[in-house]
């Protein structure tokens, strides 16, 4: 998934020369905590509502420019939601303004990354279970999923993680239209350790 497919358009913005009251006003109605700071159109930083509260009783007579960071950390459109993820993760920050063609065109946020993480994964879809299983010798996350199939459900979302103290590699799967008793029975026929 690209993170022009998760990111928010066209981005409340904010100039250098604002304040930071009006910054501050700007993210509390529209429930947002970062601002794109732009001169003449160009992307010059960006201030959360972290650097705000630096500020607290100056906000003001403090511009943004004295808050902001300056020179942002940015991402293109074409990059995978995961990457994107890596770099929030390395930085320790919580979003990243979306630059294409040297133009702003978007944030992506950790609220819009988790959102993509739980469609993925089919945790959005209504009425979903999740089973974790075992991998075993000669099973393969295909044939887990064809067993659900066969059972009369269907795979939203799958998975492999590593559960502590296992050796093998763990299966999950988000599935919807059949009983959880019934799949983990129809696995465990087959050889499978349900977790």
């Amino acid at each position: 998934m690209l993170v022009r497919h998760r990111m928010t358009l066209n981005p409340v913005i904010i100039g250098p020369q604002a304040m930071l009251a009006t910054a501050q006003e700007y993210m509390s109605k529209g429930h947002f905590r970062r601002l794109p700071v732009m001169e003449e159109g160009t992307l010059i930083g960006i201030l959360t509502d972290r650097d705000v509260r630096r500020y607290v009783g100056a906000e003001e007579r403090t511009k943004v420019r004295a808050a902001m960071t300056e020179n942002p950390l940015t991402i293109s459109p074409d990059m995978t939601v995961e990457e994107a993820t890596q770099l929030l993760l390395r930085d320790q920050i919580s979003g990243l303004p979306v630059v294409e063609n040297g133009k702003l065109s978007g944030i992506i946020t950790s609220i819009d990354i988790l959102n993509a993480f739980l469609e993925m994964s089919g945790a959005l879809t209504p009425d979903n279970i999740r089973i974790n299983v075992l991998s075993k010798d000669g099973g393969s996350l295909a044939d887990v999923a064809k067993l659900i199939e066969v059972n009369g459900g269907e795979v939203l979302g799958v998975g492999t993680h590593r559960e502590p103290g296992q050796t093998r590699r763990a299966f999950f799967l988000r599935i919807r239209g059949v009983d959880a008793t019934i799949a983990s029975t129809a696995l465990r026929k087959q050889g499978y350790r349900v977790l």
